[in-house]
């Protein structure tokens, strides 16, 4: 009898404990730096993504796998008669989904479900888990797909931005923006909405001040929270991610609170001491 395999990218941010005990299959992006060429969490990490910034005063390009990416990872699966459910980093951000579905018209029809998530990080993440627990209960592959698109709606994803300089470097705000918000010590908040990215609040003073208002966004919906998963999403921020971890499992009823860190591609949009919370709605 075929079973079916949960597929994503490396901007699902899962750990490397979750991947591995889930049995989940990644397919990398690419980071580029000029002329050298990186797989996101095989041979480049956000530190040393942190560490080319600073070295040539630019950030990276990233570009989604290709089609023959897709293919290749796709075909031993398919091969041994196992179906696949693939959901990737959402398609208002990527051309990721596009290749994906490319690559998923050159197999028999009804073997690769492809799912845009309308999300990125562990937002990805999050519905990764759902449907791995879907299909180890037994759900073929349409009915994961048809629970995993019911659900991208559910996931909220927002994050405190700690510094404005890699919005600014990354064309997503203005030098006068830059400056002015570096002076005033403003971090954003910034929201997946509609499959993107959008600044929702701007929190000025100390970093403890932001950090709470982030936590406070989220106990807001504690009443109508899935209690199944949550994630702590964090980008070199170790230690306010376990405090707000801490704060979660103390004013919450949910089972499992992971932290995990960010992988090269979203780092390379926010920046270090990023902290995000990720959960899903009833």
């Amino acid at each position: 009898m075929s079973q079916v395999r949960i597929f994503t990218d490396s901007t699902c941010d899962l750990s490397a404990e979750l991947i591995q005990n889930y049995g989940i299959e990644i397919v990398p992006l690419y980071v580029i730096f000029d002329d050298q060429s990186f797989k996101d969490g095989h041979n480049i990490k956000p530190d040393r993504l942190y560490h080319l910034v600073e070295q040539t005063g630019k950030l990276p390009k990233t570009a989604a796998p290709s089609p023959a990416d897709f293919e290749k990872a796709f075909e031993p699966v398919i091969h041994s008669g196992d179906d696949i459910v693939y959901i990737g980093l959402s398609s208002d951000m990527s051309s990721t989904i596009q290749n994906a579905r490319i690559a998923a018209d050159r197999f028999p029809s009804g073997r690769v479900a492809v799912i845009d998530s309308r999300n990125l990080s562990t937002g990805i993440g999050l519905l990764v888990l759902k449907a791995v627990q879907a299909a180890q209960a037994g759900k073929n592959s349409k009915e994961v797909s048809e629970m995993i698109e019911q659900s991208t709606a559910k996931i909220e994803v927002e994050f405190i931005i700690d510094t404005l300089e890699y919005l600014h470097k990354g064309g997503r705000c203005s030098s006068v923006q830059h400056f002015f918000g570096s002076l005033l010590k403003i971090r954003p908040l910034v929201k997946v909405i509609d499959g993107a990215m959008t600044m929702t609040d701007k929190v000025r003073g100390k970093r403890d001040k932001a950090l709470g208002q982030l936590l406070d966004n989220a106990l807001a919906q504690k009443d109508i929270m899935d209690n199944e998963f949550l994630f702590i999403t964090h980008s070199l921020a170790a230690e306010e991610a376990a405090f707000v971890k801490e704060q979660i499992e103390q004013h919450t009823k949910v089972k499992h609170v992971y932290v995990t860190e960010t992988g090269c591609v979203v780092s390379s949009h926010c920046g270090p001491r990023t902290v995000g919370i990720v959960f899903a709605k009833k």
